[in-house]
């Protein structure tokens, strides 16, 4: 589970050290150019600024008052982008206790308001009641078998809006699972390995 920006995800495993070996850059927004550590802990995963940038000029005009949530959230790229562009609310869930100290202290760092980072387990996050979201991020670890619970939770669950966006990244390889039938493929790119998808809930 290795590419080479800055965004980092989720992990089972605990973390092989504490240092800061890498940052996250916010492309736009009230935090544009600021940079963020993140931590090098094992089995953690980044985005590329490429990925992130395409990602962001699909949905650029959706994001400012919207509920976004972030799942396996890593180093947070998506969602502190999210919150630089005035999200209303963002709540980025990551398991891994070292990734979730450092989000903390980033959101500590720009002062954000709009910024919730709970440390837990996604897909347990998803069995609870839900408040809707507007916009959702899913991108797991790879080939852990996560992304087909966390689509069935997400609308089972009452967590979607109506015309809720989705977005889904996966490795470039992966046989997606079966989606609900509202989830309309929007825009769709392979970057390296990396498949990302937009969905709309209609």
């Amino acid at each position: 589970m290795a590419r080479n920006s800055m965004r980092k995800h989720q992990t089972t495993s605990s973390a092989k050290n504490s240092k800061s070996t890498g940052s996250i850059r916010i492309i736009s927004g009230l935090w544009r150019g600021r940079k963020l550590p993140v931590h090098d802990a094992e089995g953690l995963r980044p985005t590329t600024d490429r990925v992130k940038e395409t990602l962001f000029n699909w949905i650029a005009s959706d994001i400012p008052n919207a509920r976004c949530l972030d799942l396996f959230a890593g180093s947070g790229g998506l969602g502190f982008e999210s919150a630089s562009r005035q999200a209303a609310e963002v709540t980025l869930i990551e398991l891994n206790a070292t990734a979730f100290q450092q989000l903390q202290k980033n959101a500590s760092t720009v002062k954000a308001t709009n910024i919730n980072v709970l440390n837990q387990n996604s897909l347990n996050f998803l069995k609870q009641p839900a408040k809707p979201y507007d916009i959702v991020f899913i991108d797991p670890p790879f080939r852990q078998g996560l992304l087909a619970e966390s689509i069935e939770l997400l609308e089972s669950n009452g967590w979607l809006n109506s015309q809720a966006l989705i977005y889904i990244e996966t490795e470039k390889e992966l046989q997606m699972p079966t989606l609900p039938n509202n989830w309309q493929l929007h825009r769709e790119k392979v970057a390296g390995q990396v498949r990302f998808q937009l969905f709309i809930r209609e």
